[in-house]
């Protein structure tokens, strides 16, 4: 059942970032906030097979690239001071 919360005290750096992702998003500020705290509050949880299959067609979208154990420890080495 949906109930009425009323905030104080909002930080005009969070009131403003609110309004302009309401904006941007064309909803109310009070829409934008409901959506804010259901994705703080209420992660949307992915299966385990809905994450892999989002994994190969992100790897399916990429050149494929073979790399051997030289280019591997090249790379580690480049990356380090």
């Amino acid at each position: 059942m949906p109930t009425t919360l009323t905030l104080k005290n909002i930080p005009d750096a969070v009131y403003e970032r609110l309004k302009a992702a309401a904006e941007s998003h064309r909803r109310s500020m009070n829409s934008e906030a409901i959506v804010c705290l259901e994705a703080a509050l209420m992660p949307t949880r992915l299966a385990a097979s809905e994450r892999l299959a989002r994994a190969r067609e992100l790897r399916a979208g990429l050149a494929p690239q073979n790399f051997l154990a030289g280019d591997i420890d090249r790379a580690k080495k480049q990356g380090r001071p």
